[in-house]
């Protein structure tokens, strides 16, 4: 059965060179706040002007005990960086707390649920990265599998681009994905990547009620050839000729809600 198995190495917590970040600004701090970002401080500059947002992001903060300090406002000129706007607030944010793969697919099997996770092959855009989990957390998916290198990772921009979905919905590292997917298919799930020259159009799908990930490649270069080699079917989405293609954001929610409605269907 899935989950039996787990020979892939034990990938680190965080990526190399993740740091503490600071987000700035009226409107990105309020937002961060709203998205649930797990902020570990709140700083907020001395005398500063006291508007709607400033009020309600003391008031986030003070609801969900996050530590509230006043400061000069040089020292969130140093905060903000030499381009950085930050308005009189910012918020520190602690790096990303990365699972292991082989732990959410035996946490999935373990309550009794039929795997359906995403693995991103090359997108570097934070932005894409929280559009793609906050796709996953709406369609049922139980996670996502990013490569330790050259991808994006889980940053206040992706975070805020979830919508708060990075709560719900946990983020795995993979030292290397080409080798963590092929231990998925030992242990029984279905490798299915996302192209435009598929061999089976998304439609015709009939692996959606087995242990599945989707692997969606970058928009410029799509899957690379290792990662395509792995997969057990590349499968493609029938779109209009008015549109050469879909970018990652959109073509992953099409395929996971796909598959949503034929495990829907046969339940």
């Amino acid at each position: 059965r899935p989950g039996s198995g787990g020979g892939a190495n034990r990938a680190p917590k965080a990526k190399a060179g993740d740091d503490t970040e600071n987000v700035t600004g009226r409107n990105s701090v309020l937002e961060a706040l709203r998205a649930k970002i797990p902020a570990t401080a709140f700083y907020i500059a001395q005398r500063v002007e006291m508007d709607d947002r400033v009020k309600e992001m003391l008031a986030i903060a003070t609801n969900r005990g996050i530590p509230v300090m006043e400061v000069t406002r040089p020292e969130l000129d140093r905060m903000a960086g030499f381009d950085g706007v930050h308005q009189g607030v910012a918020i520190k944010v602690p790096p990303y707390e990365y699972a292991h793969p082989q732990d959410l697919l035996e946490q999935v099997i373990d309550k009794g649920e039929v795997p359906l996770f995403v693995a991103l092959d090359g997108i570097t855009d934070p932005r894409n990265l929280g559009a793609i989990i906050r796709s996953t957390a709406a369609f049922g998916g139980h996670g996502i599998i990013l490569p330790q290198r050259r991808s994006a990772g889980v940053n206040s921009a992706a975070w805020k681009t979830s919508a708060g979905a990075v709560a719900r919905t946990p983020v795995a590292l993979a030292t290397n994905l080409t080798a963590q997917l092929k231990e998925f298919k030992k242990q029984g799930v279905f490798v299915l990547g996302l192209d435009g020259d598929g061999d089976v159009s998304l439609p015709e799908l009939q692996l959606a009620d087995r242990p599945v990930v989707i692997v969606v490649g970058s928009e410029g270069k799509g899957l690379s050839r290792l990662v395509s080699e792995t997969c057990d079917q590349i499968v493609s989405i029938p779109i209009s000729a008015a549109a050469e293609s879909l970018n990652a954001g959109i073509a992953t929610s099409v395929a996971l809600y796909q598959v949503a409605s034929l495990r829907a269907a046969k339940n």
